[in-house]
């Protein structure tokens, strides 16, 4: 044991001291999630339109007047959805909210009491502060669309009348309650027949519909959607564990080429005449390998979950994954490393394979976001795998059965290019 922790440890210093290859294993998987990261991030932090989606459930002249005032609204980012489709989008994070017009919205502007509200905005409880910003714009857009409802020509007279029958009718509301919407929708028909007398009496009776309808306001009813949490929430949650595959990555090249070099140097054969064995020897830099690969991975996860606050949903999965991942490349730069005699024929095989397995197992192109085709080729990539197991434990909220086939695939596929390796190096010296 003694001696397989010494030449682990003599690798890892050199690994330590080659600035080239220290890039590859730690630099580069750092850069690669950085810049992938923000550009499928797309720059949300700096958004100005606020996406919402637009459930119109009433189809009358007032709410399609409405819909249209939100959509021309710069802050919003506006789009018809049904509400089902609606509340799933807001639960899955990909709107911010969203507004939903009752049937009956439209015959009362958006005012009435008690559950009698007939616009609903839905937002993620996590986002309350965006809730009175919101509440506000929709509030303008009702106000907006009532002025045009209020020009001669509109319908807004006639609506009135029936809202005032509504609620004269309406044994739900106390007297108070009555009483206010009676004189907010008295003096709304104040207004309306202003228009027709002279500027004047226009003026005076806009100011006193206006003063009343903004002391009462529209009854907007909040309701929560809390966000589904099964998916990614920053394009950093998917691009870091693509950044642990190039890790490993690095780290596999790096060594594999480490035995050639020290095969064509001598270095191995020297080793070899010393009293230790062949196992030893290769026990010892798989020791190295496995520990630079932890060590890297584990640093990157760790700047992600601080810097970034990419989550954790299972750290003992989390840990699997990242042993099952490493002990598996460690496999792979075991049979790499015999692939070829030079550093020219290891290198060139040992990339094209490895690149391969990046390009279809979602190191360069997310695994969400790979078309059904490549979904089913990446299945013979250990890094898609590797990604999976990670993914597993940050977002995906694997459970451990569902941890165990890329867990399993990992490890047994790992111990089986061990093997071979060590086999053809032992048939290549004799």
């Amino acid at each position: 044991m003694r001696a397989i922790l010494t030449i682990a440890l003599k690798d890892l210093r050199l690994l330590a001291r080659d600035k080239g290859g220290f890039f590859w294993v730690l630099g580069w998987p750092f850069l690669m999630a950085l810049f992938f990261g923000f550009i499928f991030s797309g720059g949300n932090d700096d958004r100005a339109a606020m996406p919402i989606a637009i459930v119109d459930m009433d189809q009358s002249d007032f709410s399609r007047a409405f819909t249209a005032q939100l959509e021309k609204s710069a802050a919003l980012h506006a789009s018809a959805a049904p509400l089902d489709s609606a509340r799933l989008l807001v639960r899955q994070g990909k709107r911010a909210a969203y507004v939903a017009l009752w049937p009956g919205a439209g015959r009362s502007f958006g005012f009435g009491g008690g559950d009698s509200a007939g616009i609903e905005l839905g937002l993620d409880p996590s986002r309350r502060a965006e809730a009175g910003y919101l509440e506000g714009l929709v509030t303008q857009a009702i106000f907006t669309t009532m002025q045009a409802e209020f020009r001669p020509g509109g319908t807004g007279r006639t609506q009135i009348q029936s809202s005032l029958a509504s609620v004269r009718a309406d044994t739900s509301l106390s007297a108070s309650e009555q009483a206010r919407y009676t004189n907010l929708l008295t003096n709304l028909e104040r207004f309306m027949s202003s228009l027709d007398s002279t500027k004047g009496g226009a003026a005076e009776g806009s100011g006193a519909a206006t003063s009343d309808t903004q002391a009462s306001g529209p009854n907007i009813k909040i309701v929560e959607v809390a966000e589904d949490e099964s998916g990614p929430r920053s394009a950093f949650e998917f691009t870091f564990p693509a950044s642990v595959m190039w890790a490993l990555i690095g780290v596999c090249m790096s060594f594999a080429i480490s035995i050639v070099d020290e095969r064509l140097r001598g270095t191995f054969l020297r080793l070899r005449l010393a009293p230790i064995s062949r196992s030893q020897v290769l026990a010892g830099k798989g020791l190295a390998a496995f520990v630079a690969s932890v060590g890297a991975t584990s640093f990157l996860l760790l700047f992600a979950a601080v810097v970034f606050k990419v989550r954790v949903t299972n750290a003992p999965a989390l840990a699997a994954a990242v042993l099952a991942a490493s002990f598996c490349f460690v496999g792979l730069m075991m049979l790499i490393a015999v692939l070829g005699r030079t550093h020219q024929s290891v290198a060139g095989a040992g990339w094209a394979i490895l690149l391969v397995m990046s390009m279809t197992g979602g190191g360069m192109v997310p695994l969400i976001a790979m078309p059904p085709w490549m979904q089913a080729v990446s299945n013979f990539s250990l890094v898609k795998w590797g990604v999976l197991g990670v993914e597993g434990a940050i977002w995906r909220g694997f459970s451990w059965a569902e941890m165990a086939l890329p867990l399993g695939i990992l490890v047994g596929v790992g111990a089986i290019a061990f093997t071979a390796g060590t086999a053809i190096l032992a048939r290549s010296e004799t």
